[in-house]
Protein backbone atom coordinates (compact mmCIF):
# COMPACT_ATOMS: atom_id res chain seq x y z
CA UNK A 1 0.00 0.00 0.00
CA UNK A 2 1.17 3.42 -0.99
CA UNK A 3 -0.26 6.50 1.09
CA UNK A 4 0.91 9.96 0.65
CA UNK A 5 -0.48 12.62 1.80
CA UNK A 6 0.36 15.86 0.39
CA UNK A 7 1.50 18.58 1.67
CA UNK A 8 2.16 21.81 0.28
CA UNK A 9 5.03 23.05 1.71
CA UNK A 10 7.42 19.95 0.71
CA UNK A 11 9.16 18.97 -2.52
CA UNK A 12 5.75 17.87 -4.56
CA UNK A 13 5.24 17.66 -8.31
CA UNK A 14 2.45 19.17 -9.78
CA UNK A 15 1.13 17.68 -12.63
CA UNK A 16 -0.70 20.77 -14.48
CA UNK A 17 -3.66 20.55 -16.86
CA UNK A 18 -2.79 23.86 -20.14
CA UNK A 19 -5.57 24.82 -22.17
CA UNK A 20 -6.40 22.94 -24.93
CA UNK A 21 -6.97 26.18 -27.09
CA UNK A 22 -8.79 29.05 -25.48
CA UNK A 23 -6.01 30.40 -23.29
CA UNK A 24 -8.99 31.75 -20.50
CA UNK A 25 -8.89 28.21 -19.82
CA UNK A 26 -5.56 28.14 -17.89
CA UNK A 27 -6.77 28.29 -14.02
CA UNK A 28 -5.77 30.71 -11.00
CA UNK A 29 -4.91 27.75 -9.02
CA UNK A 30 -2.36 26.68 -12.51
CA UNK A 31 -0.99 30.43 -12.61
CA UNK A 32 -0.11 30.53 -8.95
CA UNK A 33 1.49 27.08 -8.91
CA UNK A 34 3.89 28.13 -12.32
CA UNK A 35 4.50 30.94 -10.59
CA UNK A 36 5.49 29.28 -7.08
CA UNK A 37 7.54 26.24 -8.26
CA UNK A 38 11.44 26.00 -8.90
CA UNK A 39 11.46 24.26 -11.84
CA UNK A 40 8.80 23.56 -14.91
CA UNK A 41 9.02 20.10 -16.74
CA UNK A 42 7.26 20.62 -20.24
CA UNK A 43 6.48 18.65 -23.41
CA UNK A 44 7.98 21.85 -25.38
CA UNK A 45 9.36 24.53 -23.77
CA UNK A 46 9.06 27.34 -26.11
CA UNK A 47 5.73 26.18 -26.13
CA UNK A 48 4.78 26.50 -22.34
CA UNK A 49 6.56 29.87 -22.31
CA UNK A 50 4.61 31.20 -24.83
CA UNK A 51 2.05 30.40 -22.88
CA UNK A 52 3.21 31.56 -19.38
CA UNK A 53 4.09 34.98 -20.68
CA UNK A 54 0.38 35.56 -21.57
CA UNK A 55 0.15 35.49 -17.85
CA UNK A 56 2.83 37.57 -17.49
CA UNK A 57 4.80 34.55 -15.78
CA UNK A 58 8.70 35.08 -16.73
CA UNK A 59 12.17 33.75 -15.76
CA UNK A 60 11.13 30.62 -15.32
CA UNK A 61 13.64 27.83 -14.97
CA UNK A 62 12.48 25.15 -17.73
CA UNK A 63 13.70 21.25 -18.46
CA UNK A 64 12.33 19.55 -21.82
CA UNK A 65 10.17 16.14 -20.89
CA UNK A 66 8.91 14.68 -24.03
CA UNK A 67 8.33 10.75 -25.27
CA UNK A 68 12.14 10.76 -26.45
CA UNK A 69 13.49 11.24 -22.92
CA UNK A 70 10.71 10.34 -20.36
CA UNK A 71 12.99 7.67 -18.55
CA UNK A 72 16.41 9.32 -18.56
CA UNK A 73 14.71 12.92 -17.76
CA UNK A 74 12.65 11.28 -15.05
CA UNK A 75 15.47 10.12 -13.23
CA UNK A 76 16.82 13.48 -13.13
CA UNK A 77 13.57 14.96 -11.68
CA UNK A 78 13.17 12.55 -9.02
CA UNK A 79 16.96 13.46 -7.75
CA UNK A 80 15.57 17.31 -7.85
CA UNK A 81 12.28 16.41 -5.73
CA UNK A 82 14.50 14.38 -3.23
CA UNK A 83 16.57 17.41 -2.60
CA UNK A 84 13.12 19.59 -1.90
CA UNK A 85 12.28 20.76 -5.00
CA UNK A 86 9.07 22.17 -6.01
CA UNK A 87 8.09 21.11 -9.76
CA UNK A 88 5.28 21.15 -12.11
CA UNK A 89 4.61 19.20 -14.89
CA UNK A 90 3.01 19.87 -17.80
CA UNK A 91 2.46 18.90 -21.66
CA UNK A 92 1.66 20.96 -24.77
CA UNK A 93 -2.37 20.91 -24.38
CA UNK A 94 -4.32 18.78 -21.73
CA UNK A 95 -3.28 16.73 -19.03
CA UNK A 96 -0.08 15.22 -18.86
CA UNK A 97 -0.19 11.64 -19.42
CA UNK A 98 -3.38 11.02 -21.20
CA UNK A 99 -2.28 10.83 -24.93
CA UNK A 100 0.79 13.01 -23.43
CA UNK A 101 3.99 12.27 -21.77
CA UNK A 102 3.96 11.75 -18.22
CA UNK A 103 2.28 8.54 -17.13
CA UNK A 104 6.20 6.87 -16.66
CA UNK A 105 7.02 10.43 -14.04
CA UNK A 106 4.22 10.01 -12.11
CA UNK A 107 4.75 6.36 -11.37
CA UNK A 108 8.44 6.87 -10.34
CA UNK A 109 7.17 9.71 -8.17
CA UNK A 110 5.23 7.01 -6.43
CA UNK A 111 7.51 4.60 -6.14
CA UNK A 112 9.62 7.07 -4.38
CA UNK A 113 6.89 8.02 -1.77
CA UNK A 114 7.03 11.78 -3.67
CA UNK A 115 3.68 13.47 -3.58
CA UNK A 116 1.73 13.94 -6.37
CA UNK A 117 -0.54 16.64 -6.78
CA UNK A 118 -3.38 17.43 -9.68
CA UNK A 119 -4.09 20.61 -10.86
CA UNK A 120 -7.39 20.51 -13.03
CA UNK A 121 -7.46 22.18 -16.30
CA UNK A 122 -8.58 21.75 -19.56
CA UNK A 123 -9.45 18.10 -21.29
CA UNK A 124 -10.55 17.13 -24.87
CA UNK A 125 -12.28 14.32 -24.31
CA UNK A 126 -14.87 15.16 -21.66
CA UNK A 127 -16.21 18.15 -23.53
CA UNK A 128 -16.58 16.29 -26.90
CA UNK A 129 -18.38 13.42 -24.95
CA UNK A 130 -20.86 15.49 -23.35
CA UNK A 131 -21.13 17.46 -26.39
CA UNK A 132 -21.90 14.15 -28.25
CA UNK A 133 -25.47 13.72 -27.63
CA UNK A 134 -24.47 10.08 -26.66
CA UNK A 135 -24.57 7.86 -23.32
CA UNK A 136 -22.71 9.20 -20.92
CA UNK A 137 -23.77 7.07 -18.47
CA UNK A 138 -20.60 4.70 -18.86
CA UNK A 139 -17.93 5.56 -21.44
CA UNK A 140 -14.54 3.89 -22.65
CA UNK A 141 -11.50 5.88 -23.71
CA UNK A 142 -9.25 4.85 -25.96
CA UNK A 143 -7.22 7.64 -26.85
CA UNK A 144 -4.99 7.11 -30.59
CA UNK A 145 -5.64 4.47 -32.14
CA UNK A 146 -2.48 2.89 -34.30
CA UNK A 147 -1.57 4.74 -36.72
CA UNK A 148 -0.65 1.32 -38.87
CA UNK A 149 -3.69 -0.06 -40.91
CA UNK A 150 -4.44 -3.69 -40.32
CA UNK A 151 -3.54 -2.55 -36.35
CA UNK A 152 -5.90 -0.55 -36.22
CA UNK A 153 -8.58 -2.63 -37.88
CA UNK A 154 -7.75 -5.14 -35.04
CA UNK A 155 -8.03 -2.69 -32.14
CA UNK A 156 -11.32 -1.76 -33.33
CA UNK A 157 -12.20 -5.69 -33.95
CA UNK A 158 -11.27 -6.18 -30.05
CA UNK A 159 -13.37 -2.88 -28.97
CA UNK A 160 -16.64 -4.07 -31.46
CA UNK A 161 -18.76 -5.46 -28.60
CA UNK A 162 -18.35 -2.96 -25.63
CA UNK A 163 -21.35 -1.61 -24.54
CA UNK A 164 -19.65 1.43 -23.46
CA UNK A 165 -19.62 4.68 -25.41
CA UNK A 166 -16.27 4.78 -27.16
CA UNK A 167 -13.73 7.73 -27.05
CA UNK A 168 -10.85 8.29 -29.65
CA UNK A 169 -8.09 10.47 -30.52
CA UNK A 170 -7.44 11.08 -34.27
CA UNK A 171 -5.58 13.58 -36.53
CA UNK A 172 -6.64 15.58 -39.69
CA UNK A 173 -4.55 13.06 -42.17
CA UNK A 174 -6.00 9.82 -40.63
CA UNK A 175 -9.72 10.43 -39.72
CA UNK A 176 -11.14 9.35 -42.95
CA UNK A 177 -9.12 6.43 -42.75
CA UNK A 178 -10.08 5.66 -38.75
CA UNK A 179 -14.10 6.41 -39.91
CA UNK A 180 -14.20 3.77 -42.74
CA UNK A 181 -13.00 1.67 -41.05
CA UNK A 182 -14.91 1.86 -37.46
CA UNK A 183 -18.04 2.07 -39.81
CA UNK A 184 -16.60 -1.64 -41.53
CA UNK A 185 -15.82 -2.76 -38.47
CA UNK A 186 -18.55 -1.35 -36.11
CA UNK A 187 -21.35 -1.49 -38.79
CA UNK A 188 -23.68 1.96 -38.55
CA UNK A 189 -23.72 3.68 -35.46
CA UNK A 190 -24.03 7.07 -33.74
CA UNK A 191 -20.82 9.06 -34.00
CA UNK A 192 -19.86 12.87 -33.34
CA UNK A 193 -16.41 14.33 -34.33
CA UNK A 194 -15.58 17.13 -32.17
CA UNK A 195 -12.34 19.32 -33.23
CA UNK A 196 -10.82 22.88 -32.76
CA UNK A 197 -12.28 22.26 -29.15
CA UNK A 198 -12.66 26.18 -27.25
CA UNK A 199 -11.30 27.71 -30.55
CA UNK A 200 -13.11 30.09 -32.79
CA UNK A 201 -13.54 27.21 -35.49
CA UNK A 202 -15.03 24.94 -32.97
CA UNK A 203 -17.43 22.60 -34.70
CA UNK A 204 -19.37 19.18 -33.74
CA UNK A 205 -20.19 16.54 -37.02
CA UNK A 206 -22.89 14.40 -35.51
CA UNK A 207 -24.56 11.77 -37.37
CA UNK A 208 -24.51 7.64 -38.43
CA UNK A 209 -21.24 6.06 -39.41
CA UNK A 210 -22.35 5.54 -43.08
CA UNK A 211 -23.23 8.77 -43.73
CA UNK A 212 -19.54 9.78 -43.73
CA UNK A 213 -19.18 7.03 -46.69
CA UNK A 214 -19.51 10.20 -48.86
CA UNK A 215 -18.18 13.39 -46.41
CA UNK A 216 -15.83 15.67 -47.80
CA UNK A 217 -12.66 15.09 -44.96
CA UNK A 218 -11.02 17.46 -46.85
CA UNK A 219 -13.22 20.03 -45.21
CA UNK A 220 -12.51 19.56 -41.06
CA UNK A 221 -8.90 20.40 -39.73
CA UNK A 222 -7.15 19.89 -36.56
CA UNK A 223 -7.20 17.72 -33.75
CA UNK A 224 -10.27 15.55 -33.37
CA UNK A 225 -12.00 13.52 -30.57
CA UNK A 226 -14.50 10.95 -31.97
CA UNK A 227 -17.22 9.50 -29.70
CA UNK A 228 -18.72 6.44 -30.67
CA UNK A 229 -22.06 4.65 -29.53
CA UNK A 230 -21.01 1.32 -27.83
CA UNK A 231 -22.80 -1.86 -29.25
CA UNK A 232 -26.83 -1.81 -28.21
CA UNK A 233 -27.34 -5.29 -29.23
CA UNK A 234 -25.75 -7.05 -27.16
CA UNK A 235 -27.91 -9.44 -24.80
CA UNK A 236 -27.07 -9.46 -20.46
CA UNK A 237 -25.55 -13.03 -20.92
CA UNK A 238 -25.95 -15.64 -18.49
CA UNK A 239 -23.61 -17.73 -16.87
CA UNK A 240 -24.94 -20.89 -18.99
CA UNK A 241 -24.21 -18.29 -21.86
CA UNK A 242 -20.84 -17.85 -20.78
CA UNK A 243 -20.36 -21.64 -20.07
CA UNK A 244 -21.90 -22.53 -23.27
CA UNK A 245 -19.44 -20.16 -25.66
CA UNK A 246 -16.58 -21.92 -23.42
CA UNK A 247 -17.31 -24.84 -24.41
CA UNK A 248 -17.86 -23.69 -28.67
CA UNK A 249 -14.11 -22.60 -28.40
CA UNK A 250 -12.56 -25.45 -26.76
CA UNK A 251 -14.48 -27.26 -29.25
CA UNK A 252 -12.85 -25.53 -31.42
CA UNK A 253 -9.45 -26.36 -30.76
CA UNK A 254 -9.00 -24.10 -28.10
CA UNK A 255 -7.06 -24.33 -24.86
CA UNK A 256 -8.81 -23.91 -21.72
CA UNK A 257 -6.52 -20.44 -21.34
CA UNK A 258 -7.03 -18.90 -24.65
CA UNK A 259 -10.80 -19.52 -24.65
CA UNK A 260 -11.27 -17.74 -21.47
CA UNK A 261 -9.19 -15.17 -22.95
CA UNK A 262 -11.38 -15.02 -26.63
CA UNK A 263 -14.55 -14.84 -24.69
CA UNK A 264 -13.59 -12.38 -21.74
CA UNK A 265 -12.39 -10.14 -24.84
CA UNK A 266 -15.24 -10.49 -27.14
CA UNK A 267 -17.79 -10.27 -25.00
CA UNK A 268 -16.07 -7.75 -22.77
CA UNK A 269 -16.21 -9.91 -19.71
CA UNK A 270 -14.03 -10.32 -16.51
CA UNK A 271 -11.50 -12.42 -17.21
CA UNK A 272 -11.17 -14.19 -13.23
CA UNK A 273 -15.15 -14.36 -13.69
CA UNK A 274 -14.98 -16.00 -17.00
CA UNK A 275 -12.02 -18.47 -15.73
CA UNK A 276 -14.11 -19.52 -12.64
CA UNK A 277 -17.05 -20.74 -14.96
CA UNK A 278 -14.38 -22.50 -16.95
CA UNK A 279 -13.04 -24.28 -13.98
CA UNK A 280 -16.68 -25.82 -13.67
CA UNK A 281 -16.07 -27.38 -17.13
CA UNK A 282 -12.67 -28.87 -16.27
CA UNK A 283 -14.20 -30.58 -13.00
CA UNK A 284 -17.14 -32.15 -15.04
Amino acid sequence: MNRVKTNFLDSILYVVSTPIGNLKELSPRAIEVFNEVDLICSEDTRTTSSLLSNFNIKNKVFLSYHEHNEQEQSQKIISLLKEGKKIALTSDAGYPGISDPGAILIKHCIENDIAVSVINGSNAFIPALIGSGLDTSHFYFHGFLSSKYQEKKKEIEELKNKKETMIFYESPHRIEETILLLNEVLGNRKVSIARELTKIHEEYIRGDLDEFKDFDFSSIKGEMVVVVEGNKEIKLLTDEDIISLLEDEISSGSSIKDAVKNVSLNYSLKKNYVYQLANSIKNK
